[in-house]
């Protein structure tokens, strides 16, 4: 494919969303790429929160979090390229001991997987003995190596209810562990950092962890109510990473991919997506027969560090290299594979 091709293919998906100038700059880092890609036999995993440019044209495989590890758990390629954020590419390194994982950006971290350690699980299993743990796939390496299981927002009710036990520890996103808990029946509590459990608080079967995502926890019922006042017959899909009462209010809740193919699989009159807004513009792009409100205008700043230009020279440096101690990602593999299995 040349240039010329590759821009009029990129133009067909987003010339409602992405200026042509950008476009056709976008384009020949785009053909450099796919074309650099096939030289290096590498494989380029793409969120759905990567911008539109980048998501509607290099990617091999786009998807969530648990989709891209399935991907990066089968693929026969030397190369993974992940454009995602480093918890993302750890778990490809994870999956694939013997591969070189790229990650286009030297940090691209997260709130959420910062807001817990190894040290703060080890704590919580000495006060919790016996008790299982289950870690959103939104940890690094060594939070999953202290766990028993991980789970993704589309899988994480299905991994609570797999596990042979009444009381489950579930980290570190507050939120989902909120809704979780609210879809499970399950009482939860969040114990102070420096104490037991409280003995007020006798009745729980889930411990959580005062952990959040700065994009999701921004969303409120205000915003929905606004919304609605402006288009009555809008749906609206919250992430599960949302607060609880945001999820509440909104038509439907899943996973990035369960509403893609939500949006794909309705015919509604509006659509309003809440979680990280270039997922949005990549849906528009992907269904231009469908509504989508561009009303959102929270991006994750993590996300937004992945560009093609750093794209293409991850690819041309083999830069930045990602690396997990092997006794650690032992470990966490084990977690990882049971949330793989369990789907």
């Amino acid at each position: 494919m040349t240039v010329e091709a590759t821009y009029q293919q990129m133009k067909a998906k987003l010339s409602r969303v992405v200026p042509d100038m950008e476009l056709r700059y976008k384009a020949e880092l785009a053909y450099e790429i796919n074309q650099l890609k096939k030289e290096k036999n590498a494989v380029i995993l793409g969120h759905n929160y990567m911008e539109p440019a980048l998501f509607h044209s290099i990617p091999d495989f786009t998807g969530d979090s648990l989709e891209l590890a399935r991907k990066a758990a089968t693929t026969d390629k030397d190369i993974i390229v992940f454009c995602g954020v480093r918890f993302m590419a750890e778990t490809a390194k994870i999956l694939n001991p013997e591969k070189t994982v790229l990650l286009p950006a030297q940090k691209a971290g997260c709130s959420l997987a910062a807001s817990i350690t190894a040290e703060d699980v080890r704590r919580l299993k000495a006060r919790f003995p016996g008790v299982p743990v289950v870690s959103y796939v939104n940890t690094y390496a060594d939070v999953k190596a202290e766990s028993d299981l991980c789970c993704t927002s589309g899988n994480a009710k299905a991994v609570v209810e797999s596990l042979d036990s009444e009381t489950v520890i579930f980290l570190p996103d507050e939120y989902l562990a909120r809704n979780v808990a609210k879809e499970t029946g399950k009482h939860i509590i969040f114990p102070s950092a420096t104490a037991g459990p409280d003995d007020t608080e006798l009745d729980y079967q889930m411990i959580g962890w005062h952990g959040r995502c700065e994009v999701h926890e921004k969303f409120t019922v205000q915003d929905i109510t606004n919304v609605r006042q402006q288009f009555p017959d809008v749906v609206i899909l919250a992430h599960p990473e949302c607060p609880p009462e945001v999820v509440a209010t909104s038509d439907f809740s899943a996973s990035t991919s369960a509403m893609i193919k939500f949006v794909q699989e309705t015919n509604k009159p509006h659509y309003l997506l809440l979680t990280e807004c270039a997922m949005g513009d990549n849906i528009a792009a992907a269904n231009p027969d469908k509504e989508m409100l561009r009303l959102c205008s929270v991006r994750c700043p993590h996300m937004n560090e992945i560009t093609l230009e750093d794209t293409l020279n991850a690819l041309k440096l083999n830069r930045y290299v990602i690396d997990v101690p092997e006794d650690i990602r032992m470990r966490a593999a084990k977690a990882v594979e049971r949330m793989i299995q369990i789907g």
